[in-house]
């Protein structure tokens, strides 16, 4: 079995980082994970986080995936929460969070084809 390397790169949408794991996928990289970053905690209920289904608990649910964390019994907590830059995306990068970006891709890849995929990384907008 070759060794394989961790590779992690930050996204600051998760769009962005879904369309780089579709193309890691197509090259036959299909070990690929993305989480979405946050301040909050992160609550990926699917139903609860549809605005569609209005269940979203506040504006910071829909964004932030913040629904069900402690701090959501405050009501003066979600306000703020809801007022949080990452919310309106104007803060896209840099925002105090891992890897200075609102998500994260984890690939695990055998150590030849490290370079490829940074190069897919890269090509798509990520950071390595």
């Amino acid at each position: 079995m070759p060794e394989e390397r961790t590779i992690i790169a930050s996204f600051p949408s998760s769009s962005k980082a879904r369309t780089t794991a579709d193309a890691l996928a197509a090259a036959g990289l299909a070990d690929v994970h993305i989480r979405r970053n946050s301040r909050y905690g992160v609550s990926q209920d699917p139903y609860i986080n549809d605005p569609i289904s209005h269940q979203a608990e506040s504006l910071a649910s829909l964004v932030l995936f913040s629904t069900n964390s402690p701090n959501d019994e405050n009501q003066a907590t979600k306000v703020l929460m809801d007022a949080d830059p990452s919310v309106s995306g104007m803060s896209a990068r840099g925002y105090g969070m891992a890897g200075g970006a609102a998500f994260t891709l984890v690939a695990f890849v055998p150590e030849p084809r490290v370079d490829e995929a940074v190069g897919i990384i890269k090509a798509n907008g990520g950071d390595v």
